[in-house]
C-alpha cells in the first residue's frame, strides 16, 4: 500500500490559511526523514518559499529561500526591499493607532470607561477624542501583526478590537467593586456604577458578546480563529469556532450571506476546526467534532466541497462512541448506535473511501470481518502519516480493535476462548480476562462459562424510553427548519403578489 495515496494534504491546503499549512510542511519533511513518504526535500522547501512570500515574514522567506538555494546564495533584491518596507509601514501603523493601542494596555482607564459605559467607539469619541478611522487602523494592524507571523500581538488586538463593539451582561456587583478599585475609583461612592448591559440588552454570548453581525466583523472572528489556532491555545481556539459559526448563521438567516457563499465558509471551518478539536480530543474536542460534522448544514458541506473529511468524523465517532456510552444514564448505548447511524448515512452520501472508512464499512455494512481486519494494518500506517491523527494513532487503534470485537460478539451466540485467543496472540486465559473487560466497557449482555471455554451472548434489545428519545431528538431542530423555510415562502409569496399588483396597475 503507498502512503502517498491516502495523503490529504493537497486536498485539505485550499480550506486552510497560508500560515496554518507551515506546520503541515515541517511535518511532511519529519516524515521524509522517517522515510515513511518518497517526497521530495526540494520540492517541500520549495513549497514552503512560495507560501511565505506573499507574506510579510520576509525573515522566514530569507531562511526558507537558503533552505532551498543553498546558504550561499545570494538573497534577491525584492526580499530585502520588501523587508525595509515592512519596518516602515508597520511603524506607520503604530503610530496612526498609538493612542488607542495605549488606552487598551491600560488596565486602570480602561476599567473606568467600562464603568462609565463608554468603552465603544462612540464612547471613545466622545471621551477620548478617538475616531472611528482610529479604530479601523488598529484593526489594520491587527492584520498586518498576523501576516508578520506576531499571532499573539494580532490576537490581542482583535480581541480588543471586538469587545468596542460587544455588549456583555452586567457583571455581579462584587465584580465590580473589584473593578473600580482596582482602575482607582471608590466603590463605596460608586454603588450605582456597573458593567454591561441588562441581561436582555446584552449580546451574544455565543460570538463574544457581539449584538449585530455584518461581513467585515465576520472576517474578524476569522481573524482571531486563525491567531488562536496558531498560537495552540484550543480551549479559546473551541470558543471562536462557535463564534464564526453563530456569526456565519445569523448572516444567512438574515439573508445577507448567500447560500453559496456560506457553503464554501462553512467547508472552510469544517477544515480549521480540525487543528482545534483533534488537538483539544480530552476535553471534548472530539465530541464537539462530531457534533459539527453531523449537524445538516454542514453534512452538506461535507458531501458537497469536501468529502474527505469523511475520514475525521469517522476517526472521532470510534473515539468517542464508547465515552458518550459511558457517560449516558445507566450506561445506555442508544447515542452511540445514533452516532453510528448518521454515519453510515454520510458514507453513503461521500464518494470518498480510504482504509478508516473502509474499515467502519466492512464492520457495520458488509460484516466481513476478515476485510475489516485486513484493513486495520492498513489504519495504522494511514494513521501515523495523518498530520491531525498521527498523535491519536495508539487510541483510534485500540478503539478499531474493540470494535471489531464488539461487532463480533453481537452477531454471535457463542464465541469459543480459544479461537479467540489465537485471533488476539493470547492463551486462553489472557483471552478470558480480555473478554471480561470488553463486556464490562462494552456493556454487552454476556457470561462467561468456565466449563465449555466459550463466551455465551445475551439478546440487546433496545427500550421503549430509548426509541422515544432516539425518534424524537431532532425534532425541534426540524421543526425550527420547517418554520423559517414556511416564512421564507410567506414572504417570496407577498413579494410575488407586489409585483404582480404593480406590473397591473402600469398596465392600466
Amino acid at each position: 500500500m503507498s502512503i502517498e495515496q491516502w495523503d490529504l494534504t493537497s486536498k485539505v491546503s485550499p480550506y486552510l490559511d497560508r500560515h496554518m499549512l507551515f506546520p503541515l510542511l515541517e511535518y511532511t519533511d519529519t516524515l521524509i526523514a522517517n522515510q515513511t513518504v518518497s517526497y521530495s526535500s526540494e520540492d517541500v522547501a520549495a513549497a514552503r518559499l512560495s507560501l511565505v512570500r506573499p507574506t510579510h515574514m520576509v525573515d522566514y522567506a530569507i531562511e526558507a529561500y537558503k533552505k532551498l538555494h543553498g546558504d550561499n546564495a545570494d538573497i534577491p533584491d525584492d526580499l530585502v526591499q520588501q523587508k525595509d518596507r515592512v519596518f516602515v509601514e508597520l511603524e506607520e501603523l503604530r503610530k496612526g493607532c498609538e493612542e488607542l493601542d495605549k488606552l487598551c494596555n491600560d488596565k486602570e482607564e480602561r476599567a473606568k470607561l467600562g464603568a462609565a459605559g463608554k468603552w465603544n467607539v462612540d464612547g471613545l469619541h466622545s471621551a477620548k477624542q478617538i475616531t472611528s478611522e482610529t479604530v479601523e487602523l488598529y484593526r489594520k494592524m491587527a492584520h498586518y501583526n498576523f501576516d508578520c507571523g506576531d499571532y499573539q500581538a494580532a490576537r490581542d488586538k482583535l480581541a480588543n478590537y471586538i469587545s468596542l463593539f460587544a455588549s456583555p451582561p452586567a457583571q455581579s456587583q462584587d465584580d465590580v467593586d473589584e473593578d473600580l478599585v482596582a482602575a482607582g475609583i471608590s466603590s463605596a461612592t460608586n454603588q450605582s456604577a456597573t458593567y454591561g448591559n441588562d441581561p436582555k440588552e446584552a449580546g451574544n454570548a455565543s460570538m463574544y458578546h457581539l449584538k449585530g453581525m455584518d461581513d467585515a466583523m465576520l472576517q474578524v472572528l476569522w481573524g482571531r480563529l486563525a491567531c488562536e489556532i496558531l498560537l495552540m491555545d484550543w480551549d479559546a481556539a473551541s470558543v471562536a469556532v462557535e463564534a464564526v459559526k453563530t456569526g456565519m448563521e445569523t448572516l444567512v438567516t438574515q439573508d445577507r450571506l448567500s447560500s453559496l457563499s456560506a457553503l464554501q465558509q462553512r467547508t472552510w471551518l469544517l477544515h480549521w476546526s480540525l487543528f482545534v478539536y483533534w488537538n483539544n480530543s480530552s476535553n471534548g474536542g472530539l465530541e464537539q467534532l462530531v457534533d459539527l460534522y453531523q449537524s445538516e448544514r454542514c453534512k452538506q458541506a461535507i458531501t458537497t466541497n469536501a468529502p474527505h473529511l469523511l475520514r475525521y468524523l469517522t476517526a472521532a465517532v470510534l473515539v468517542c462512541k464508547r465515552r458518550i456510552t459511558k457517560k449516558a444514564a445507566a450506561g445506555s448505548n442508544a447515542e452511540a448506535r445514533r452516532l453510528m447511524k448518521n454515519l453510515i448515512h454520510v458514507m453513503n452520501d461521500c464518494d470518498y473511501s480510504d482504509p478508516i472508512v473502509e474499515f467502519v464499512n466492512c464492520l457495520c455494512v458488509k460484516f466481513d470481518f476478515e476485510v475489516a481486519q485486513a484493513k486495520l494494518s492498513e489504519c495504522e500506517k494511514v494513521l501515523s502519516a495523518d498530520f491531525f491523527l498521527c498523535r491519536q494513532t495508539k487510541l483510534l487503534m485500540e478503539e478499531a480493535r474493540v470494535f471489531v470485537f464488539e461487532n463480533f460478539c453481537r452477531i454471535h451466540n457463542k464465541i469459543d476462548l480459544k479461537a479467540l485467543g489465537e485471533k488476539l496472540a493470547m492463551d486462553q486465559e489472557e483471552a478470558e480476562r480480555w473478554i471480561v473487560d470488553l463486556i464490562r466497557n462494552a456493556d454487552l449482555d454476556a457470561k462467561i462459562d468456565s466449563d465449555e471455554g466459550c463466551v455465551v451472548m445475551g439478546g440487546t434489545q433496545q427500550t421503549l424510553y430509548e426509541q422515544v428519545v432516539e425518534r424524537t431528538r431532532d425534532l425541534n431542530v426540524r421543526s425550527a427548519a420547517l418554520s423559517q423555510n414556511v416564512v421564507k415562502l410567506l414572504d417570496n409569496a407577498r413579494k410575488d403578489k407586489a409585483k404582480r399588483e404593480r406590473a397591473s396597475r402600469e398596465e392600466e
